[in-house]
């Protein structure tokens, strides 16, 4: 049921424990209380609204940053992520494979936030030895929720004789 619950919640946080409920076939109290468990535990972090800012009236500028580091011994890369997660700004930060060892993604409201971010709070850090930056262009998807849907219009250029 766990499971279910999650899958369910993940989709849409906004079901009710009784709308789940008849979903899943199960009692309201049973979901209301193994939601309350996994709440506890920490299995759900908490909830949050997808918002697409594109539609929005606010200019929002999303990087995502390529940092290589140094990790510190004993604590591995756990302690450069930790101060890293810490500033306002970033809203994830992932532990990765490959060329560099942390992925960090930022917000702010312009390529000059985001540069300041990249030059006087990341890179000053003494475990950081570079960075690369990335820009996102456009969101098709977030969150397995497909944005900016044309319903079906084909971009295609007509092309007849």
């Amino acid at each position: 049921m766990r499971k279910d619950i999650l899958s369910l919640m993940e989709r849409n946080a906004k079901l009710t424990a009784d709308e789940i409920a008849v979903r899943l076939g199960v009692s309201e109290a049973d979901v209301r209380d193994e939601i309350a468990r996994m709440e506890k535990e920490q299995i759900i972090c908490g909830y949050n609204t997808l918002i697409n800012w594109d539609r929005a009236d606010s200019e929002f500028l999303t990087a995502l940053i390529e940092v290589k580091v140094t990790p510190s011994r004993g604590q591995g890369f756990n302690r450069i992520a930790e101060r890293i997660y810490r500033f306002d700004e970033v809203k994830a930060v992932y532990l990765m494979s490959g060329g560099y060892d942390l992925t960090v993604i930022i917000e702010g409201q312009s390529i000059k936030d985001i540069a300041y971010f990249v030059s006087d709070k990341l890179s000053p850090l003494e475990s950081v030895l570079s960075t690369a930056t990335h820009f996102v262009l456009k969101k098709y998807k977030d969150h397995g929720v497909v944005l900016n849907e044309r319903g079906g219009d084909d971009e295609r250029m007509i092309v007849s004789p």
